[in-house]
């Protein structure tokens, strides 16, 4: 069930909303077969940036990468109870730290469905009540049924981008 606006910080909204009312595992799941589309890229073609100082299609991979363990592993540690607020991070100096473009475009995406496929496992060990568990991360409030949300929701975001900027 698609999570309530007091749920999550307002700045995730669109990420929730482009999602529309939907099964959220058969869209993680269907989400696989948009990543495993990239693999045809060449490692040219991963290198294309469309402006100045935009990620490349291999950093924009390696951002997604890096979001769903983050957003994943906040999801886990709320549900397993956890009371200290969990710690936000800089996605930009994230990639900027990360060697995503000296990696062949192959492994980038065999790593998002890997994690992919670790996050939905996830999804589905969690009962309804752990679902609704709420903690802090990045010094706001948020339950873990919106966590999944945000991870399918911000991939959506990302491959509209690829589709109309990059591809």
């Amino acid at each position: 069930m698609k999570p309530h606006a007091n749920e999550y910080p307002a700045y995730y909204a669109k990420y929730i909303d482009a999602l529309g009312d939907v099964d959220l595992t058969s869209v993680l799941t269907s989400q696989l077969h948009t990543l495993t589309a990239l693999s045809s890229l060449t490692e040219e073609q991963a290198l294309y940036r469309y402006a100045e100082g935009k990620w490349s299609i291999k950093e924009v991979l390696g951002h997604l990468i890096d979001c769903e363990r983050v957003f994943a592993f906040r999801a886990m540690s709320i549900a397993r109870g956890e009371q200290q607020p969990l710690p936000g991070f800089d996605e930009n100096a994230y990639v900027a730290h990360a060697s995503f473009d000296a990696q062949p475009v192959s492994h980038l995406i065999e790593e998002l469905i890997s994690v992919r496929h670790a996050t939905i496992t996830l999804l589905r060990s969690l009962t309804p009540d752990e679902h609704l568990r709420s903690g802090v991360a990045n010094g706001n409030p948020i339950t873990v049924r919106a966590l999944f949300w945000i991870i399918a929701g911000h991939v959506k975001h990302h491959a509209e981008i690829l589709t109309t900027r990059y591809l």
